[in-house]
């Protein structure tokens, strides 16, 4: 069997920026585990696989998406790259698009720039006592680390820091950060220059010792940082080697993340 395969460079306009991910069409569902086997042979952070729906169904896709090491809830910069595939590489000519998933409904619009925007729930999160992840916490942002401003939590464990370059100089201990007992942690502060804020995301649980651009993340940043900034519309920047811009907007209890994206390989798949 042959399976169309596109790599794409999500929140990126440019190749080899933002964050890569797999994206294979599919007529029906593989097995679970050969999806799997597909994603870890990737060996990128997410592949995302997609079947189509029949006409009269709330959605036009189902959407699924794989680490290398399982089978993942909610993944932004795969579902861009899928959104992106089907407008840009698979012929559908629809100005939005509706994905049934793990997180429920999940819908993607494109605008006369080609920026595309993620239609995402938003997943404030709550205070955490520092108490309850102090010396875990502290190895697991790596030796001379700021001291946190706050920790929080959804999916994720949220760390606030007071500057950006306390981001930046993050070397996180990863043997550390899988005791911490969540998927990734998500290291924020303030940014500068018209950035409203900066991130970092690490999941080395999943097989992603540091993701280059997370929008899952940003479900749970948009909220936290549109109640700290008191503002709904906010432009954001993930901190890794490749970089990541996100235009981000709060909508009661839904998220907009946009971002652009470029197509880097178009191939096949033999299993």
């Amino acid at each position: 069997m042959t399976i169309p395969i596109y790599q794409v460079d999500a929140f990126a306009r440019r190749p080899f920026a933002g964050n890569p991910a797999a994206v294979c069409p599919l007529a029906e569902w593989l097995p679970a585990q050969t999806m799997q086997q597909i994603a870890a042979e990737n060996n990128l952070a997410e592949t995302a696989f997609f079947i189509p729906l029949p006409a009269g169904e709330e959605a036009d896709f189902h959407l699924r998406w794989f680490t290398p090491t399982f089978e993942i809830d909610l993944c932004g910069h795969a579902t861009l790259a899928t959104a992106h595939v089907l407008w840009n590489e698979r012929g559908y000519h629809k100005s939005d698009i509706t994905f049934m998933s793990q997180s429920g409904l999940l819908r993607v619009r494109r605008e006369e720039d080609g920026r595309l925007v993620l239609d995402f729930p938003s997943r404030p999160p709550q205070l955490l006592a520092m108490e309850q992840h102090p010396e875990v916490l502290m190895k697991s942002l790596g030796p001379g680390a700021a001291t946190p401003l706050a920790v929080l939590a959804s999916r994720d464990l949220v760390v606030e820091f007071a500057h950006a370059d306390e981001v930046l100089a993050l070397r996180p201990d990863f043997a550390a950060l899988i005791d911490l007992g969540y998927i990734g942690l998500v290291a924020t502060a303030p940014g500068t220059g018209g950035v409203d804020f900066v991130s970092r995301f690490f999941a080395p649980e999943v097989g992603v010792p540091e993701d280059p651009v997370t929008g899952s993340a940003h479900s749970t940043l948009i909220p936290f940082w549109a109640e700290k900034l008191n503002k709904t519309e906010l432009f954001a920047r993930q901190e890794s080697a490749r970089g990541g811009e996100l235009w981000c907007r709060l909508r009661g209890d839904r998220v907009d993340i946009g971002g652009y994206a470029v197509t880097y390989l178009r191939g096949e798949i033999a299993v």
